[in-house]
């Protein structure tokens, strides 16, 4: 299982990658509040979900896609910095693997975690 947040969510840019390797969505959840959401300076657009202090960040929305093991391999080893995989704290308190960001991509990035999640976000700046 890996937790999605921005461009990999369904109808989304990335999407198709996902689709390609045979992944399939099993859910969309929220994460628990201990997450800050950034709009990183990337083509195409991508959020980077950094871990906070516990309750010291917002709930963004993931999606959870089942891929099978080779391929879930062959998807993390393509992406790319500052991008990377680690352990997600959802809010029913399961673990799961989903993207983050390294802290240091963060400088200067726009801070969207009052948007609660990637879709509002891309949907307001459209506006």
């Amino acid at each position: 299982t890996i937790a999605v947040v921005g461009a990999h969510l369904s109808g989304m840019a990335l999407n198709g990658e996902l689709q390609v390797l045979g992944g399939r969505l099993l859910e969309a959840t929220t994460t628990a509040p201990d997450y800050r959401l950034y709009a990183l300076d990337t083509t195409p657009a991508k959020p980077g979900m950094l871990r906070v202090a516990a309750g010291a960040g917002s709930a963004p929305e993931p999606g959870l896609w089942a891929l099978r093991p080779a391929a879930f391999g062959k998807f993390v080893a393509a992406i790319p910095p500052p991008l990377g995989i680690g352990t997600i704290r959802l809010a029913d308190g399961r673990g799961v693997k989903g993207f983050m960001v390294e802290p240091v991509a963060i400088d200067g990035a726009r801070d969207i975690s009052s948007f609660g999640g990637w879709r509002v976000f891309m949907a307001e700046k459209a506006v």
